[in-house]
C-alpha cells in the first residue's frame, strides 16, 4: 500500500511501513505539504492514490457516530483508504507506533482498503479495531 502519514503523526510511522515492505510510504512533510489545510491536502491525497494515515479522524471521516456525514472524505466517491489512529491527547510515539503496527497487521489479512476506513483506537488500556465502508453505500 502507498501510505501518506499526516504531519500530526511521527515520521517514524513511515519507517515502520517501509520495514513492513510498503516502500512507497511517505510523510506529508517529506512531500513538501507541511502546513496545508485539510481541504488543500485532500486533492493531493486523492490524486496520488494515497492511503492516508491520520490522528485527525473527525476532520477526515467525520464523527465516529456518523462517518461520512462531515469531514474531508464526505462525498468522496473513490479513495484508497483512510487509517485513523485514535488515542488520548498527547499520543506518544510509542502509542503511535503500536496503533499503526496494529493497522498494518489488520491489512495483512485483508489488504484492500479501497473506500474503507480502518479505525484503530487506544481506549481503556486496550486496542479496538473497527473497519467500515466510506461512503457507506460503496460497493
Amino acid at each position: 500500500m502507498k501510505f501518506l502519514v499526516d504531519e500530526c503523526l511521527s515520521p517514524e510511522l513511515v519507517r515502520l511501513a517501509h520495514a513492513r515492505g510498503h516502500m512507497e510510504a511517505s510523510h506529508v512533510v517529506w512531500q513538501g505539504w507541511a502546513g496545508l489545510k485539510d481541504w488543500d491536502l485532500k486533492p493531493r491525497i486523492l490524486a496520488g492514490d494515497w492511503t492516508f494515515v491520520t490522528r485527525n479522524a473527525i476532520d477526515f471521516r467525520g464523527p465516529a457516530s456518523a462517518p461520512g456525514s462531515k469531514g474531508q472524505y464526505a462525498g468522496v466517491a473513490l479513495h484508497a483508504g483512510l487509517v485513523c489512529l485514535n488515542g488520548p491527547p498527547g499520543l506518544t510515539l510509542s502509542m503511535q507506533c503500536e496503533l499503526f503496527a496494529q493497522a498494518l497487521e489488520e491489512l495483512v489479512a485483508a489488504p484492500d482498503l479501497i473506500n474503507q476506513v480502518l479505525d484503530i483506537t487506544w481506549q481503556d488500556d486496550a486496542l479496538h479495531v473497527l473497519r467500515y465502508r466510506l461512503p457507506p453505500d460503496a460497493l
